[in-house]
């Protein structure tokens, strides 16, 4: 599976080609998309050599480098570079992904680093995922209950926590919704894979008291039906995470309530 669809913007021009480092033996050839909404101009490709010897091995430490020492102007998402807070996701060779865990090494050729595909680009490689945040936001991702709070903490067996699994594990760097084709058609109605990950997280855990009001709330024909199990969103997910079968187990909650 590759995703080849680009950001929402019209006619992609070719860009400048920046020169080589002097010297530099050890290199690759780095392709980044680029746009500023506010400059008027399409967007557009630039090229960049980055010196391999002088740069950390993942793509994101070649961006920080490309941005110290040849293109102050390039403009990207980063923070903790563990692969935890999901930061610098964006489309490196064709797929979405997390910068700071991606090697270099892991690709042949020109290296070709776009945006988060079909969301509105606030700059170069940044994507306004202001949708993105509202729909987890409206999940409401936390613990919810009705009988009164126990003294100490709220108790749950072994065998209830290891549900979780595979669920909480979510860093919200939005490369499974993004990469979901329900998502580019109905991103304003449907959830997406990583809010719906995160509203079975909830429903799975035994400690929550609002299963049925959850589901309630996503028995829609957009919110949850719009997921058609293409199965982009396991396969670029860079922590291993399943959002496709949370939500058959959500569809599968909505039966069995039935019954």
């Amino acid at each position: 599976m590759v995703e080849l669809a680009l950001p929402k913007n019209s006619q992609i021009r070719k860009g400048k080609v920046w020169p080589k480092p002097e010297g530099a033996t050890n290199t690759r050839d780095f392709r980044i998309y680029r746009y500023d909404p506010e400059s008027g101009e399409n967007p557009r490709w630039d090229t960049y050599t980055v010196d391999m010897d002088q740069c950390g091995p993942m793509v994101l430490d070649a961006l920080i480098w490309i941005k110290n020492n040849i293109d102050p102007t390039l403009a990207f998402r980063r923070s903790c570079r563990e692969g935890v807070c999901g930061s610098c996701s964006m489309n490196i060779g064709g797929r979405n992904t997390i910068a700071c865990t991606k090697g270099s090494d892991e690709f042949s050729g020109v290296i070709a680093i776009s945006p988060l595909p079909h969301q509105p680009v606030v700059k170069d490689l940044i994507p306004d995922l202001t949708d993105f945040y509202a729909q987890h936001a409206y999940v409401e991702p936390y613990l919810q209950t009705k009988t009164p709070e126990p003294q100490r903490e709220w108790r749950q067996t072994e065998e209830d926590r290891s549900k979780l699994d595979g669920l909480y594990e979510c860093i919200l760097c939005a490369c499974c919704s993004t990469a979901c084709p329900s998502y580019w058609w109905n991103g304003e109605k449907y959830l997406g894979p990583a809010a719906l990950l995160q509203a079975y997280r909830w429903i799975a855990d035994s400690r929550d008291e609002m299963t049925g009001e959850r589901l309630d709330d996503l028995d829609d024909p957009f919110k949850l039906y719009r997921c058609h199990t293409i199965m982009n969103c396991a396969q670029v997910c860079p922590k291993g995470l399943n959002p496709a079968e949370a939500i058959a187990k959500i569809k599968q909650n909505m039966v069995e309530r039935e019954a």
